[in-house]
């Protein structure tokens, strides 16, 4: 049997947690203030602002 979950996703794809899953941002960004997301075959980045808010853009 394969493991079809994402790498380090704590949840098997056809497990669904009982409410999404967390993550702190400041552990997302690990101390950049830009990061490189892909979803299928598109990337996407997530930057923070200067007044700490998040943007995520094509």
């Amino acid at each position: 049997m394969t493991n079809d979950s994402p790498q380090g996703c704590p949840h098997p794809a056809a497990e669904q947690p009982a409410r999404p899953r967390e993550i702190d941002s400041a552990e997302l960004m690990c101390g950049q203030r830009e990061i490189v997301i892909r979803h299928g075959q598109e990337l996407y980045r997530l930057n923070v602002t200067r007044s700490g808010k998040l943007i995520l853009r094509k």
